[in-house]
C-alpha cells in the first residue's frame, strides 16, 4: 500500500478492533470512544510567521496566512493521523470542515469575521491539504466517516473543548452528520452545506443524478485506476476543470494546488472507496437513526429556483431542522457567497 508521501509514517492507526466490533453490532456510530481530555494528543509542530517564508511547501505561503489574521497553524497528532489546522479568535468554539478537493483555506472569506464572535478551527480532514495519509486498513475502515470523526473529536479535546460549535462542506457535512450520530452531546449546533445525506443519495440515483455526481463512482474505482488517471495530469488542468480558478483568489487557487499532490489525490480516492464500502454498510444499518443536534441546511441553486428537496430530505434524517435555505451559488456556498454564509452562521450559532 502508498505511505504517506509528506509526512512521517503514523505509529498507532485507528483502533480497527473497537470499529470491527461496533459494526458488528449495528452502532458503530456510538461506540467509538472520545479521548479524555486529561489526555491530549501531541501537538507536532506549530508554524511562525517566518516559517510561511521559509518553508511554504510544508507550511503554505505568507499570502494564504495573512487571509486569517490571528491564527495559529499547527499539526495534533490523533491516534490514527497527523492532522493539519489553523485555529483562532476567541468565544464558542467553531469547528468548519472542508470539501473533496480542498483544504482549510476554503474557509478564507469567513474565518477572520467568525473568529471575532468565536474560536474557530479549520481542519485538514485526513488524507487531505497536509494532514497526513494512513494506510486504508482492511473496508478502507481508516477512511471511514466515523475515523474522520474521531480525529476532529480528539483535535477539539486538544484545543480544551468538550463541547463546540459545527459547520461541514461536501465531504466535510459528511463527517459532520457522523460527528452528530457519534457523540450527539459534544455538538451545540451544526450547519451542513450543500450535501445531501449519503444513504439517501446512493439509494436514489437516476441517470441525471449518476451522471452529476460521476466523481464518486469514479474515485470510489479499485486502486490504483483513478489515483493514477488523475495523476497523469498537472494539478492546475484538474482544479482548473472544476472551477475553482474561476471561484477563488490566486493565492487559494495557489494553495489549493500546492496541496493537490499524489498523497492528498489518494486519500480522496480513499474517502470515496470508504463511502460506498464501509460507510454504506454502516449508513444502511443505521438508516432510520435521526440526529437531534439542532441543524441548519443551506445549499446552492446552481441558477435555478429553490425546491424543497434538501429540507425534505434532511427531516428524514434529523430531528431539529431549525432551518434550511437557498443561496444563489454553486457548490461551493462559503466561497461563493461567503457574505450569507456568515450571515447565516452567526444568527444561527447565537441564537
Amino acid at each position: 500500500m502508498t505511505t504517506d508521501l509528506q509526512t512521517e509514517q503514523i505509529d498507532e492507526g485507528l483502533s480497527r478492533r473497537v470499529l470491527v466490533r461496533a459494526l458488528a453490532a449495528g452502532a458503530a456510530a456510538v461506540s467509538i470512544a472520545t479521548p479524555s481530555l486529561a489526555q491530549p494528543s501531541a501537538v507536532l509542530a506549530e508554524a511562525t510567521s517566518a516559517d510561511y517564508v521559509r518553508d511554504p511547501t510544508r507550511w503554505g505561503s505568507a499570502e494564504v496566512a495573512a487571509l486569517f489574521p490571528g491564527f495559529k497553524h499547527l499539526d495534533i497528532r490523533t491516534k490514527g493521523a497527523n492532522i493539519r489546522l489553523r485555529h483562532g479568535g476567541s468565544g464558542p468554539p467553531l469547528l468548519l470542515l472542508h470539501g473533496n478537493s480542498q483544504n482549510h483555506a476554503t474557509w478564507f472569506g469567513v474565518a477572520a469575521r467568525l473568529a471575532e464572535r468565536y474560536h474557530v478551527v479549520l481542519a485538514d480532514l485526513r488524507g487531505y491539504g497536509d494532514s497526513s495519509l494512513p494506510d486504508p486498513g482492511p473496508n478502507h475502515i481508516n477512511y471511514s466517516a466515523p475515523a474522520l470523526a474521531q480525529d476532529m473529536f480528539e483535535i477539539m479535546d486538544s484545543l480544551g473543548h468538550q463541547r463546540f460549535f459545527l459547520a461541514g462542506h461536501d465531504r466535510g457535512a459528511r463527517v459532520s452528520h457522523r460527528m452528530c450520530l457519534d457523540h450527539p452531546d459534544r455538538i451545540m449546533k451544526v450547519c451542513i452545506l450543500d450535501v445531501l445525506p449519503a444513504y439517501y443519495t446512493w439509494t436514489n440515483l437516476n441517470i441525471k443524478s449518476a451522471l452529476n455526481s460521476w466523481h464518486w463512482l469514479f474515485l470510489a474505482q479499485p486502486e490504483p485506476l483513478p489515483d493514477t488517471l488523475i495523476s497523469a495530469v498537472p494539478a492546475e488542468w484538474f482544479l482548473k476543470s472544476r472551477g475553482y480558478d474561476r471561484q477563488l483568489p490566486k493565492v487559494v487557487f495557489d494553495d489549493y494546488v500546492r496541496c493537490f499532490t499524489k498523497k492528498t489525490i489518494i486519500g480522496a480516492c480513499r474517502h470515496y472507496r470508504a463511502n460506498a464500502t464501509i460507510d454504506f454498510e454502516t449508513d444502511t444499518a443505521e438508516k432510520d437513526r435521526r440526529i437531534a443536534t439542532p441543524l441548519l441546511v443551506l445549499w446552492g441553486t446552481r441558477g435555478a429556483p429553490p425546491t424543497q428537496e434538501f429540507p425534505t430530505v434532511w427531516r428524514r434524517f434529523a430531528s431539529n431542522l431549525v432551518d434550511a435555505q437557498p443561496l444563489p451559488t454553486g457548490h461551493a456556498l462559503q466561497v461563493e457567497a461567503p457574505d450569507g454564509v456568515y450571515d447565516h452562521f452567526v444568527k444561527f450559532f447565537t441564537a
